[in-house]
């Protein structure tokens, strides 16, 4: 797999159904190991060792209901009141950030409420801090530790 730019992580692997997995210390199993699953494991394993984030507090690839539609967030962090704190979109290392995936963020975080969103490929990262009395989010240089 590529390398992406985050700090130099261990994983897990094995061969599921002859394709390459990677453990998932969230969901305490293998995936199949894709493009954006490689980058969301790297983010899971930043949230942890980075930002500090308990696995606890921390949550991956869940269903929610947007208008109607059923979609699927890449990573969520609570805080200990059990509110969210962040929402993370994850995409494969080749797909450019784009304003459409800050906009597939926005849609979900107008059901979720966090505080803070994040939208990375693996070598870009955005970090945003929600200013909902203004209706906007402000752009950080980098995420706030947990």
């Amino acid at each position: 797999m590529q390398k992406l730019n985050f700090p130099e992580y261990s994983f897990k692997f094995k061969s599921k159904e002859n394709k390459p997995a990677i453990f998932s210390i969230l969901r305490k199993k293998y995936l199949v190991l894709t493009p954006e699953e490689w980058v969301r494991q790297h983010c899971v394993q930043f949230l942890v060792s980075e930002k500090k984030y308990s696995l606890a507090l921390l949550n991956e690839e869940r269903k929610i209901e947007l208008n109607g539609i059923t979609k699927r967030y890449d990573v969520i962090g609570f805080k200990s009141d059990g509110k969210i704190e962040l929402i993370v979109e994850c995409k494969a290392p080749h797909i450019p950030i784009t304003q459409e995936t800050f906009d597939q963020i926005a849609r979900y975080n107008l059901a979720l409420k966090a505080d803070y969103l994040m939208i990375t490929n693996g070598m870009n990262h955005y970090f945003c801090q929600m200013d909902y009395e203004q209706g906007t989010y402000i752009f950080l240089e980098h995420l706030p530790s947990h």
